[in-house]
């Protein structure tokens, strides 16, 4: 048996897969290791879930940022071609 956690978005996919112990219908120590078992697999596929969106979240961050950073150089470049055109006709606004 095995508990599955599927993540979905635009640029990518990803399958998370823990292998989960067999239940067992012995007595109470088999039973609780059963569930202490349990609980840690899960706690394992929680950290690497977390782990993964995290790693996500910085990756969407630097593209924001790098977004920003070309629309400054953009703006940057049309700055300049302003400045060396000043007082002249712009070719390539001309319509």
């Amino acid at each position: 048996m095995a508990a599955t956690a599927h993540y979905a978005s635009p640029n990518a996919t990803r399958t998370f897969t823990q292998e989960l112990p067999t239940a067992v219908a012995g007595d109470v120590t088999e039973k609780t290791h059963f569930l202490n078992t349990l609980r840690s697999k899960n706690a394992e596929m929680q950290a690497e879930i977390n782990a993964f969106l995290t790693q996500k979240m910085e990756e969407d961050v630097q593209a924001v940022e790098d977004g920003k950073n070309q629309g400054v150089e953009k703006r940057n470049k049309k700055q300049e071609r302003e400045e060396e055109m000043y007082g002249e006709e712009d070719p390539e606004d001309d319509g």
